[in-house]
């Protein structure tokens, strides 16, 4: 295992001068990083002259921006000598004539410099922003800064994992001038090339971003002489980017923050909670950003009973939040050495079945260096526990990963093969089947509409101050997995109804992975219910296209056509408008009104003799000849009178001009359609 390198180096470096060197052992492979020299030559040289070794490496005062609880506030937080005066001013005018000031939180840090300076953590929220709208702020003498705030309807947030800034410092804990500058030339080239990857990340676009954790290298333990002081030059590189000053980053807890309150004097997190509060650095935390909940949690605090509250409590409090991400720093279903850690794994076995249980719909996780992603997973059981121990997995780990070849690898070498004879390695073989969860996989695809699993995605080092092999066995559960030794970084695009990930190598700006779509698609019952009442309507001939309107049956059908055209992706407010269009439409039928021709018998003339008036009058007698007469004749057939007469020529001469000019106009008609 990697962590084990850094104490078998230790080893030989101290037995190097009575040790034949033909006798030294190889154990795992060595961690690869990335040189900022090599990557960006002449830019790097001169800015860690110009600007690391004469001021950013003495300047504990840089300002951290975090979300706030919600879109609409930003956190602020940072050092400043205990004889400055502090304040925080902000405002709408690039030259703050506008400007307003918040009021600010105060804490002795007991940190102090080389030069016998003494340090407070101030914190600040500067609430009721506006969406896409741009802010400047001014903390302290420093200059004016500024950041803009997004669109909740569609917005993109960053993922980031491990900077570690520090950690390409192969010179551990030695309380020796030699270590100090080897710190200092790790924390230059790991922030410079942090520093690529937030401008990469910037340029795209990025509201915020949210790390997975270990923002730097050097914990209280491991210090020298147990220092806290000692990690303070490696926050100072973390935070020097200038991308910082208007990009918010909500960080997550690793193992290299979690034992120092450093971490927790240089961040201010939103809704912090005393559930997984491990007494060092705060406990879980979560903001809200449109429809989504980020849920933080610091695992470096191994009661999952506190985890599983505090989870049960946030989504309680946020139950019109529709997308949950939840962020912590193991990677539960990660592919390289730390992953299939029994420590891990009862880790797993802890919390996904709360994170199911609450409907989490993506799992954000790093500290194993490399990137991995997996299928869609789902327990289906209850809450199992793995009882492989940590040391009987370490020392058939160390067998299996043991490496005599020269330079760095991107996948452990696998030494233990599979039709071993040896009890222990296939103790050890067997485990790693049973933690590959097969029978979890509900998904597989890239685009997964309203999915019955999570997404676990474990993001790979975000400044290559190290780097982690992929086991040699891809786990089950995997879906894609990446290592070549360059520093990545995701971007996350988020609508009502979608969840992108997209995942990119810094250097080349190229994918790693493909495009994955999580789709949780709106409620179109109500659009789907009446589409089935008029369908039937339809059906049973109670709705007749010639019965209406041409105009109004073309508005129903239009409106029909938009309902079935709803697809995954289409948002509520889409589906809303679409189905009071249909409502409308349906109602809004508008019937034909039947016009026949006027009887013969009825037409007027105009002008009558008075002969004809005459002979229309009825005669009050009727002579007894005529009566029999008439009642001799079929009663159907009407005495034609001489006024009757004229009027039914007239009638025929109208029909027979009528029929020429509707025989002339389906000539014409034929022809229309040639």
């Amino acid at each position: 295992m990697k962590k084990r390198n850094q104490i078998i180096a230790a080893f030989l470096a101290a037995t190097m001068i009575i040790t034949p060197a033909t006798s030294i052992f190889a154990k795992a492979a060595k961690d690869g990083n990335s040189s900022a020299e090599s990557s960006y030559g002449e830019s790097f040289t001169s800015w860690r002259t110009n600007e690391w070794e004469n001021k950013l490496s003495k300047d504990w005062t840089t300002v951290s921006m975090t979300p706030g609880v919600n879109e609409s506030t930003m956190n602020f937080a940072w050092y400043s000598k205990t004889t400055d005066t502090v304040s925080l001013t902000y405002g709408l005018k690039a030259d703050l004539s506008d400007g307003k000031t918040v009021q600010i939180a105060t804490k002795g840090t007991g940190q102090k410099d080389k030069d016998g300076n003494e340090y407070n953590s101030n914190k600040a929220t500067i609430s009721g922003l506006a969406a896409q709208t741009t802010y400047y702020y001014k903390v302290d003498d420093k200059e004016i800064k500024s950041f803009k705030t997004g669109n909740t309807g569609k917005f993109r947030f960053a993922f980031v994992g491990d900077p570690q800034i520090g950690s390409s410092n192969e010179l551990k804990g030695a309380d020796t001038e030699a270590f100090y500058n080897a710190q200092s030339n790790a924390v230059a080239n790991d922030s410079y090339n942090w520093s690529q990857t937030l401008k990469k990340i910037q340029s795209a676009g990025t509201d915020f971003i949210v790390s997975a954790g270990d923002q730097i290298q050097t914990t209280k333990k491991k210090a020298p002489r147990k220092s806290s002081t000692t990690s303070e030059i490696e926050y100072a590189g973390y935070l020097s980017p200038d991308t910082l000053a208007s990009l918010p980053v909500a960080t997550t807890v690793g193992n290299h923050d979690a034992d120092n309150a450093n971490y927790q004097y240089h961040f201010n997190v939103p809704n912090l909670s005393n559930l997984g509060d491990n007494k060092k650095v705060g406990g879980d935390y979560y903001f809200t950003y449109g429809d989504v909940l980020f849920m933080m949690l610091n695992t470096q605090d191994t009661n999952s009973a506190e985890h599983i509250q505090f989870i049960k409590e946030t989504v309680a409090e946020n139950a019109d939040c529709k997308w949950k991400v939840v962020t912590l720093h193991q990677d539960i279903y990660g592919s390289a050495e730390h992953s299939n850690e029994p420590e891990i794994v009862n880790l797993r076995y802890a919390l996904t079945p709360t994170f199911e249980k609450y409907g989490v719909d993506a799992v954000l996780t790093g500290h194993d260096h490399a990137y991995s992603r997996s299928k869609f997973l789902s327990g289906n059981q209850t809450e199992k526990t793995v009882t492989y121990t940590d040391d009987e997995f370490d020392e058939m780990l160390d067998k299996d990963i043991d490496y005599t070849g020269e330079g760095t690898l991107t996948v452990a070498p696998g030494n233990i093969k599979a039709d071993t004879t040896d009890e222990s390695e296939k103790t050890y073989l067997s485990y790693l089947t049973s933690v590959m969860d097969a029978d979890r996989i509900t998904e597989t695809g890239e685009y997964v509409v309203d999915p019955k699993g999570i997404l676990y995605l474990t993001a790979s080092s975000s400044s290559g101050s190290k780097y982690y092999d992929l086991v040699s066995r891809q786990q089950s559960y995997i879906a894609s997995r990446w290592q070549e030794d360059v520093p990545t970084y995701s971007l996350i695009d988020v609508t009502e109804t979608t969840m992108t990930i997209n995942t990119y190598r810094t250097d080349n700006d190229s994918a790693i992975d493909n495009t994955v779509t999580i789709v949780k698609s709106a409620d179109k019952s109500a659009v789907d219910a009446k589409l089935a009442q008029i369908n039937k309507e339809l059906t049973d001939n109670k709705l007749v296209e010639k019965d209406y309107t041409a105009g109004s049956w073309m508005a129903l059908k239009d409106a029909m056509d938009a309902a079935n055209r709803i697809s995954p992706e289409t948002e509520q407010a889409q589906i809303n408008k679409i189905l009071e269009n249909l409502t409308t439409a349906r109602n809004g039928l508008v019937k034909v009104t039947a016009q026949e021709p006027p009887k013969a018998s009825e037409q007027p003339t105009e002008k009558t003799s008075e002969s004809e008036k005459a002979s229309e009058q009825p005669t009050e007698k009727t002579s007894e000849s005529e009566k029999a007469s008439e009642k001799s004749n079929n009663k159907s057939v009407s005495k034609v009178k001489t006024g009757d007469e004229s009027q039914a020529l007239l009638w025929t001469i109208v029909c027979v001009i009528g029929l020429g000019a509707a025989g002339t106009a389906v000539v014409f008609a034929g022809k229309e359609r040639k």
